[in-house]
């Protein structure tokens, strides 16, 4: 407290006048860092006339505060002199102005590299449209977290830490690394061999053996799926890769398929015109496949007559298969009435000897 004081006394006019004109140099790079960020993004994109668009450049807010630290960083070197900073206290200063600039450009360069962003949009046109957005973004963030790795690097050298040494060490912890990261390094295989095989994309509806549900996300770890529950599991990619995956999204077309037992003592007229009908009424549906309808007396069993119903529909979302799949068993079941034809059960008799 006595030092503070003892500082504030020793402070002349002179001193207060350049402490004045450094809050001022603060005060302006403050107010005009967005105009300042505006004009440097409008140079390098000089035909974009839109505003909205250049704010919303991912270099735009670490602009902002690139200038906000550059104002800061002006006024201390302003005041080294009049204040006799020293020389450590100016390394420090400019050491983190040098660190805040680096990650604000590693992140500016990073958010350029997103799947909304405009140049991504341009690149994406100029490739083949029907290239899969999964893979190209899965690139994406394979290039995000290398510039991230870089920046990262680049702090620790500014920071003063040797990287020599620091390798070294991970050389004697090698061994514990290499253990702790199997696992990590399985996912991020299983990860490369989804976006190789590309046996699904997000949005598509997937099974597994205990998961099912719609992928949201694709990362270098797991695979993000929401249940039909409304729920989110995180899948490794590992497990991914080396399990049976039913793709229902790929489907083209469904089977509707059901086995009807009629009454063993049915006439064979009744049943040659009930198939006749059941056949005219799925050739009659929009949603039927005509070359895939099977209407046939399959099988003869102990207590009746199987006959096999059986075509393909192109209502291939579970939610319209389901529809049209109720739409076709009222029909079935309004000829079985109309023909008066009854289905079979299994019935045993049993005899009881007195």
């Amino acid at each position: 407290m006595y030092q503070i004081e003892q500082f504030i006394e020793n402070i002349t006019s002179v001193q207060i006048i350049d402490i004045i004109i450094a809050v001022l140099i603060i005060l302006f790079f403050r107010i005009f860092s967005s105009t300042l960020s505006y004009i440097i993004i409008r140079m390098f994109k000089f035909k974009t006339r839109n505003s909205k668009r250049i704010k919303e450049s991912a270099f735009y807010k670490p602009l902002r505060i690139f200038f906000v630290i550059l104002g800061f960083y002006i006024a201390v070197l302003f005041l080294e002199q009049p204040l006799n900073l020293s020389e450590k206290t100016m390394n420090i200063v400019t050491k983190i102005f040098e660190i805040i600039s680096v990650i604000s450009f590693a992140k500016g360069l990073a958010e350029s590299l997103t799947m909304q962003s405009p140049f991504v949009k341009k690149i994406k046109q100029r490739l083949d449209k029907n290239d899969d957005d999964t893979m190209f973004e899965f690139i994406l963030k394979i290039l995000r977290a290398i510039i991230y790795i870089i920046a990262g690097f680049i702090v620790i050298t500014l920071l003063g830490i040797n990287l020599n040494g620091l390798v070294a060490g991970l050389g004697i912890g090698g061994v514990i690394v290499t253990l702790a990261a199997q696992d990590t390094a399985k996912n991020l295989f299983g990860g490369l061999v989804i976006f190789l095989d590309k046996p699904f994309s997000v949005g598509d509806w997937i099974q597994m053996d205990t998961y099912e549900g719609t992928v949201e996300d694709i990362t270098f770890r797991s695979t993000r799926v929401r249940t039909f529950e409304n729920s989110i599991v995180n899948i490794p990619n590992s497990i991914i890769s080396n399990s049976s995956i039913i793709n229902w999204s790929k489907m083209e077309k469904r089977r509707y398929k059901t086995n009807l037992c009629i009454q063993i003592d049915t006439p064979l007229e009744k049943l040659e015109k009930f198939k006749a009908r059941v056949e005219e009424m799925l050739q009659g549906r929009e949603a039927i496949v005509d070359d895939s309808i099977i209407v046939k007396f399959d099988e003869i069993k102990d207590n009746g007559i199987n006959v096999l119903i059986c075509s393909f529909t192109d209502s291939v979302d579970y939610t319209s298969y389901i529809a049209e799949k109720e739409n076709i068993n009222y029909k079935i079941m309004k000829i079985l009435r109309e023909e008066q034809i009854e289905l079979a059960y299994d019935t045993k008799t049993v005899y009881v000897k007195n």
